[in-house]
């Protein structure tokens, strides 16, 4: 990983904002994560000229399948997008007096189920179209009657989300692939912050997913605002005759052309790197964390990976009931009200925080584990 340069600091300063350290993983609201020289390198270059955006989307969108083994593919702006995009193509499908009339869905099939333990906020780009949610499931299960039970003459499609720290109580993806498919219903997939690991590029689609969303700003280090959009190509086709540079529900979710250059060579860079050496340095990083704060009592602390909720070596500090020091809550908000501020990983359980070394380098690395130190054993 790059130190950042001063200029880097200053472009920020210059607007009287403070660059932070981000050890919270992929989040959009702190940046999301660090361009590679080599995309800004590519970006810069796309600037400079004009093209034709609807040949530069068809070309990408080729790349995107080949990486994929989707049949088709999109750069969306951001995963956000890519959900409008699925929403809006099983429901208006390629039909212009249907598109044109989004988000009024006044006799078209415009119902989406969904797991009710998978609703999520972003599930409104969904519903942002005009489609409407039939919930199956009560929160912690779901029987497979009452996914039969959901479809109707009014059916568009049958959404699944992958993303860590959702309930793992929904049924089967490949089950609800099956049953769907059975009916000639498509199944639209978000896994927009689920890769790494890069197999899961493939994994959905081989599965049986109809159309799935990526982030672009995430894993993959491309421009933050854009996404990834893979599937059948009926349906990646609908998505992007509802798109910019069309002018329907999509327009105002316009990717520039430096930012589908962008997102290109980010792929082809994310997909030729060595996963395993990846771990290796992420664990390393975590490893340096456990070793300086592991003595402190009462303070649970491990490395943790798995392949549900950390796709990617992470830190879990866990806070035992025996715990006498300052409060998860204010843990967080002493290294967020620290100069520089740090973002820890807050989102899992209501008892933990969490280091993703994702957007560290080795100095802010070391400026997290002096930071948390000092506060965990602060009185």
């Amino acid at each position: 990983m790059l130190e950042p340069s001063d200029s880097a600091e200053n472009i920020y300063q210059f607007l009287g904002v403070k660059s932070v350290i981000s050890a919270t993983g992929t989040v959009t609201a702190y940046g999301g994560s660090r361009l590679r020289p080599e995309v800004i390198d590519a970006m810069n270059k796309a600037s400079q000229t004009m093209v034709n955006i609807d040949e530069l989307n068809m070309a990408a969108g080729k790349v995107i399948a080949h990486h994929t083994g989707a049949e088709a593919g999109l750069v969306t702006s951001g995963a956000a997008g890519g959900l409008v995009l699925q929403a809006a193509a099983v429901v208006a499908g390629t039909d212009p007096v249907n598109m044109s009339r989004l988000p009024d869905t006044t006799g078209m099939k415009n119902e989406i189920i969904i797991h009710k333990s998978q609703r999520f906020p972003y599930d409104q780009c969904y519903l942002s179209v005009g489609a409407r949610f039939v919930e199956i499931g009560d929160g912690r299960r779901c029987q497979p009657w009452e996914l039969d039970k959901a479809f109707t003459q009014d059916t568009a499609a049958v959404a699944y989300l992958f993303s860590p720290y959702v309930s793992r109580n929904a049924l089967p993806f490949k089950y609800v692939c099956e049953v769907a498919h059975s009916r000639g219903i498509p199944v639209i997939v978000d896994a927009a912050s689920y890769i790494p690991p890069r197999a899961n590029l493939k994994r959905f689609i081989e599965e049986g997913a109809d159309l799935v969303v990526y982030s672009g700003g995430k894993g993959i280090r491309g421009p933050q605002g854009t996404g990834i959009l893979c599937g059948k190509t009926h349906l990646v086709e609908a998505a992007y005759a509802n798109a910019s540079p069309h002018q329907f529900i999509g327009r105002g979710m316009k990717v520039a052309k430096e930012e589908i250059i962008g997102l290109v060579k980010a792929l082809e860079i994310f997909i030729g790197e060595d996963e395993e050496s990846e771990i290796i340095r992420y664990r390393e990083m975590c490893q340096k964390v456990v070793d300086a704060l592991i003595e402190i009592p009462s303070l649970g602390v491990e490395m943790v990976h798995d392949d549900y909720d950390y796709l990617m070596p992470q830190v879990r500090l866990r806070f035992e009931s025996s715990w006498n020091g300052p409060s998860r809550d204010e843990v967080y908000g002493s290294m967020v009200n620290g100069d520089p501020s740090i973002y820890l990983q807050n989102i899992g359980s209501p008892f933990e925080l969490g280091v993703d070394p994702f957007n560290l380098t080795n100095k802010e690395l070391d400026i997290v584990v002096e930071r948390l130190h000092r506060v965990l054993v602060s009185t």
